[in-house]
């Protein structure tokens, strides 16, 4: 069973992978002390231009991955807004208080969980994971006893899925009823997971003892079948992330869209 999708390479797909890592962690941590809610505003319109215009997939796929983070960011934003402190009350009602202090928070917290999910997205979707791997062991010396097992890993996700449904079938092939209600539940563990992990495992063992007899753990004068390197694209990543940076807080110091500044209570 195999899926794909069609993709057009952009320049975020040419970066480098793991600086293109090290680039958004680092960003990830500079969100999380932006308390400035005009800012967050800024960089979400910026990190949703990126994502619409930079990531290379079809709408349909950009829509449908961004439906569970709309979720997120009002369900994060209103259970902050109904239950947050604040001493400007707009409403209350029982244990609902909403104040001027709680929904510029709660809007806020919304803000950083969309931030969070463009980087998130523009990485996951814009990365290969078999260059991402390749460029941990040349750039930053990631032994390749770790890389080669985290690669063999993900290749042997789409095999377990395939799995599943072989034995799905073939329990239908065996007439085996189904039961209903939580006894439905306790089946499908006790007739899935035995015969899935005890695969899992005997191919696990396999995988080792093959990396072992390649010499997998041999680090000196290794050879790699890609080769990753920097380039100009790393640049124009650097600055474009600076750039989204520098114009987000000059605009919201310059033209702010609400009167507060730090959203902290």
């Amino acid at each position: 069973m195999q899926w794909s999708l069609q993709v057009n390479e952009t320049w975020l797909h040419r970066v480098n992978p793991s600086f293109k890592l090290i680039a958004i962690v680092l960003l990830f941590v500079a969100v999380l002390f932006i308390h400035n809610i005009n800012v967050l505003v800024n960089m979400t319109l910026f990190m949703l231009l990126l994502y619409i215009t930079s990531t290379g997939h079809s709408w349909k796929v950009k829509v449908v991955l961004l439906l569970p983070f709309t979720i997120l960011f009002f369900s994060s934003a209103v259970t902050m807004i109904l239950f947050g402190k604040g001493d400007t009350t707009w409403f209350q009602l029982g244990i609902v208080h909403i104040s001027e202090e709680s929904f510029y928070r709660g809007v806020h917290i919304g803000l950083r969980a969309l931030v969070f999910a463009f980087l998130g997205l523009l990485f996951a979707l814009t990365t290969k994971p078999v260059l991402l791997f390749y460029s941990l062991m040349q750039q930053w010396k990631l032994p390749p006893k770790y890389a080669y097992s985290f690669l063999a890993s993900i290749r042997l996700l789409p095999i377990m899925v395939e799995e599943f449904f072989t034995l799905q079938k073939a329990l239908k092939v065996r007439g085996i009823k189904q039961e209903k209600g939580m006894k439905a539940i306790i089946q499908k563990v006790t007739l899935y997971s035995i015969p899935l992990l005890s695969q899992s495992i005997r191919r696990a063992h396999r995988i080792a003892v093959a990396m072992e007899a390649k010499k997998f753990s041999q680090q000196k004068n290794r050879t790699y079948y890609y080769q990753v390197k920097y380039s100009k694209n790393d640049v124009i990543f650097t600055t474009v992330l600076l750039m989204v940076l520098l114009i987000s807080f000059v605009s919201a110091t310059f033209f702010p869209y609400f009167s507060i500044t730090d959203v902290r209570y």
